[in-house]
């Protein structure tokens, strides 16, 4: 019982730039459908047509190599667009999360260094472009491509969809457009040409331990390497139509989704918010041969009461355990991505066996480390390594982990053999296969998304009525770890669950509001020898409440079993 070996990529392939990976997919499949977006194709030649046009507005826009240009929009055409024009021209695509709040986006660009901002005004009831306009009153009254913002220093233009006429400094998508016109193609190339795949390419913002989201730094390579290797991973084929439910803003939306669709010739099928019902609409009428989504969101897919009356039947490229492989007539094992391990800092999967792999070796472990990447275990403390079969924290290097954590010194973001400690842990077993043994951090990954406890205690601190909010991670069958916030009121304060969740929903992004709040007297707390409350303890008495109370977090509910 074997796992075939990937089909090897150069690391050092000249072309591993976002540009030329763009051009070399481009030219290999023209005419055929890339993506499909609200019952519109957009071909390849078509997509390298707008990308060049973007490309030549970003030149002629001032916009020159090394500059951050930050991308608020959803899953539509025009992220796709514009990610691929900035990569062209050797500038850092900043993505932001569609779900952050003001605040967040502000911490983005300042801290992002972004000197060009591309947006939509709105998306799933957050008014981007008014909030953005209220909070800086500097770029309302501002002129188009010289705003003068001291709160985002380096941030020079905004240009949005949807604009009939500029609002204030903020200008439309055709009057940016518009900028390229006296940009020769020539230009274009030799700009394009300047671009190297060790250059930056992607600066990922994501929850760390720390409050603030860290910016991790990718090489252009990183990206392109992904994408290539992981239409071979995944098996994918130019028949194949790829819903999506995995966002852009972070790597595994670009690196197993968009780029390993676009190397195989198939055509992704956008939508710019998940909803299940809507979902399968067009999973449904596309006849979607893949689906790469969250585990609670096949959930809700397949829990959908619509769900049992769909012809799922083109459905193939699915894990057998979700639970849509049942409804699209899946009986065998053939097909699954669960054993693998990935960070961000890693361009998303390290480790990580064939999808088609044989189904016992796909269900005994995290996967086999991918070409170019080092796995080894080491001690916690003294970061020793240790031997085969030893369970210690995870730690990687290798040709896609991250350059580093933007404005973080390498020596605090990597060990003094250029190793990344993960703060998870783990064991390589005899045959070289990792075993992911959970986090050693506090870190909450939930629904496929890092969550920061201190974050969320942060956000509280001007909540009045509580004396402590702390948040742990609970196991949940969906979401791998759901938001729990452990809190204790101050003396005669009568404090609601909801009333917690609503503040709270007006500070944080969507999926970063606990799911519960569980409420504590202080004396069923355990303490450090120096009075900290103490989270292991903690995380077991919110289950054992959950458990007691037969609490229910999305559709699962504790103590049932």
């Amino acid at each position: 019982m074997k796992n075939p070996p990937l089909i090897p990529i150069d690391p050092a392939d000249p072309r591993l730039t976002l540009g030329h990976f763009l051009a070399d997919v481009c030219a290999r499949h023209g005419e055929r459908p890339a993506l499909r977006f609200e019952g519109r194709d957009l071909s390849y030649a078509e997509l390298e047509q707008q990308v060049r046009a973007l490309a030549r507005a970003l030149i002629g826009a001032g916009v020159v190599k090394g500059a951050r240009v930050a991308l608020l929009m959803g899953s539509r055409p025009e992220w796709v667009v514009a990610a691929f024009a900035a990569g062209t021209v050797g500038a850092v695509l900043v993505p932001v999360n569609t779900f952050a709040t003001a605040e967040e986006l502000d911490y983005i660009l300042r801290h992002g260094d972004a000197s060009l901002l591309l947006m939509q005004p709105s998306l799933r009831g957050h008014a981007y472009l008014e909030e953005l306009l209220a909070a800086h009153p500097e770029l309302a009254r501002g002129v188009p491509g010289r705003l003068r913002c001291a709160a985002l220093p380096q941030l020079r233009r905004v240009a949005c969809l949807g604009l009939a006429a500029a609002r204030g400094g903020v200008e439309p998508w055709s009057e940016l457009l518009g900028l390229g016109a006296d940009v020769s193609d020539a230009l274009l190339d030799a700009v394009r040409a300047e671009v190297t795949p060790p250059d930056d390419g992607i600066l990922i913002y994501t929850s760390g331990t720390t409050s603030k989201p860290k910016g991790v730094l990718h090489t252009q390579r990183a990206a392109v390497l992904q994408s290539r290797r992981f239409t071979d991973i995944m098996r994918l084929t130019p028949d194949d139509r790829v819903y999506s439910s995995y966002p852009f803003f972070w790597t595994a939306g670009i690196a197993m989704s968009l780029g390993p669709t676009l190397e195989a010739g198939g055509c992704l099928l956008l939508q710019e918010t998940f909803e299940a019902g809507a979902a399968l609409d067009l999973i449904e009428r596309e006849r979607a041969t893949a689906v790469h989504a969250w585990p609670h969101q096949q959930k809700a897919l397949a829990e959908h009461e619509t769900a049992r009356d769909r012809d799922l039947s083109a459905l193939r490229k699915i894990d057998f355990t979700s639970p849509l492989a049942r409804l699209a007539g899946i009986e065998q094992d053939e097909y699954g991505t669960g054993a693998a391990y990935g960070l961000s800092e890693t361009f998303t999967i390290a480790s990580m066996l064939r999808a088609d792999a044989p189904a016992a070796l796909r269900r005994g472990s995290s996967g086999l480390p991918l070409p170019g990447t080092v796995v080894r275990i080491v001690d916690p403390v003294s970061g020793d390594p240790l031997p085969t079969g030893r369970e210690g924290e995870i730690a990687v290097k290798g040709v896609t982990l991250m350059r580093g954590y933007y404005k973080v010194l390498p020596e605090n973001a990597l060990d003094e053999n250029g190793f990344f400690r993960t703060q998870d842990g783990g064991v390589i077993d005899a045959d070289g296969h990792l075993h992911w043994k959970g986090r050693l951090s506090n870190l909450i990954k939930t629904g496929g998304a890092n969550v920061s406890p201190v974050e969320i205690e942060e956000a509280l601190h001007g909540y009045a009525d509580l004396r402590v909010g702390l948040a742990v991670g609970v196991p949940h069958p969906t979401l791998g770890e759901a938001v729990v916030l452990c809190a204790v009121a101050r003396e005669g304060a009568v404090v609601e669950e909801d009333a917690v969740r609503r503040y709270l929903r007006s500070k944080l992004a969507a999926y970063k509001v606990p799911k519960r709040v569980l409420f504590f007297r202080a004396d069923e707390l355990s303490y450090t020898g120096n009075q900290k409350i103490q989270l292991g303890p903690l995380r077991e008495a919110a289950l054992k409440r959950l458990a007691s109370d037969g609490g229910e977090i999305d559709g699962h509910r504790y103590g049932a079993d």
